[in-house]
This record gives structure tokens, C-alpha cells and sequence, in this order.
């Protein structure tokens, strides 16, 4: 006996794979300027845990600090003294590099250690221990609501901050390369290129 079979349509639908749009399409900016930097430090300082979120927000953009940066940075990198020096450890294969602590800073750390002395970490939440990327994010978007700004903050902003203000400043390329431990050049020109600076003598008699 013959089977009866027939052809049946594939119900099956191909579908493309969703794809996240770049950062620069979904914010309305990367950085923050120095006044700005500024409001954010003045809103955090406000807060219950200011003196820690204030400098934490000083080191980050001072030094252009990631996420993972602010998180694993712990007191043993920072040397006392005269010359008090930060040893900064990047991540993403990133050069690591000794920057000077100006006096701002370092009176700021003091005082954060005193407040926790037994943490092995400079930026320890209130349990003690350290804080996690997306915590330290969370933090600087609350912070950055309670300061009134009208576009979203993320602590990423903080980097970018140092590194124009760096390039504003008139700073050799090579030497912000070094500062923020950028491997290939091509990551710090991006600072230059927009630097408010960058002509400021042309066609200056």
C-alpha cells in the first residue's frame, strides 16, 4: 500500500540577531567637563557616605580610572610622604604607570583612611569590603541625578573627563598615552582630535 505524503511549508521564520547600538548612539555624551566634574564631586560630598563618594570621584577622574580600576584599588598602592604617589594598575592590558598625589588628594585619602582603617581597599562600602563595577556605577548615576544633571551619568565619563581635560591642558599625546595606560596610541588621539585647543593659534598674527 502506497503511503500517502505530502509536501508541507517550513514554519521556521529567520530572524536577525539584535545588535546594541554603540555607546555614542545611546548617549547623549561620554564625558564630563571640569565644572561638571566639580557639581558631581559637590552633590556627592552631600551624601551620606560623602567624604568616600568625593573621593572616589577625585581619584577616579584624576588618575582616569576604570570601573574595575576604582574597585581593586587598594591602600598598599598608595605611597606616603613628600612625593606621595599613586601606583596605578590597569586593566585591559593596559600600561601601568606612578602618578604623582597633589595636595587635594592626599589630604582626601587621609582623612577616607582614617574613616576605614581596617579595609584593605580605598574605596570599601559599608560592609568593608570592596565594591563591585556595577555598584561603583549605580553610585556615580545616583549621584549624578541628585546633582540635577539632564543626561544620564555613568562612571566611565569620569575617564574620558581626564583625558580631555589632559588634551585642553595642552598635554603631549604620548605623555596622556602613558597617564592613562593606553597600549595603542589610536585610543588616546580621540582627546586630541577634540581638544577646544587644538587650533587656538591659528591664524593668530
Amino acid at each position: 500500500m502506497a503511503a500517502h505524503l505530502r509536501v508541507i511549508e517550513p514554519s521556521n521564520v529567520n530572524r536577525s540577531v539584535p545588535v546594541r547600538p554603540a555607546n555614542a548612539d545611546l548617549r547623549q555624551r561620554e564625558y564630563l567637563t571640569p565644572d561638571e566634574v566639580e557639581k558631581l564631586t559637590k552633590a556627592a560630598r552631600d551624601g551620606r557616605y560623602g567624604q568616600r563618594d568625593a573621593t572616589l570621584i577625585l581619584v577616579a577622574y584624576r588618575h582616569g580610572l576604570r570601573a574595575t580600576e576604582i574597585c581593586d584599588l587598594e591602600w598598599s598602592q598608595v605611597e606616603w610622604g613628600r612625593a606621595a604617589t599613586l601606583h596605578v594598575r590597569r586593566v585591559k592590558n593596559g600600561k601601568p604607570a606612578a602618578h604623582p598625589i597633589r595636595g587635594d588628594e592626599l589630604r582626601a585619602l587621609r582623612e577616607l583612611q582614617r574613616q576605614y582603617p581596617d579595609s584593605a581597599f580605598v574605596f570599601a562600602t559599608e560592609r568593608g569590603g570592596p565594591f563591585t563595577p556595577d555598584a561603583v556605577n549605580r553610585l556615580i548615576k545616583r549621584i549624578g541625578k541628585r546633582a540635577g544633571f539632564s543626561f544620564p551619568v555613568h562612571v566611565h565619563m569620569l575617564r574620558h573627563a581626564c583625558g580631555y581635560k589632559l588634551a585642553n591642558d595642552g598635554h603631549d599625546t604620548r605623555a596622556i598615552q602613558d597617564w592613562l595606560g593606553h597600549r595603542s596610541i589610536q585610543h588616546t588621539t580621540r582627546y586630541t582630535e577634540l581638544s577646544q585647543t587644538r587650533f587656538k593659534d591659528f591664524w593668530r598674527a
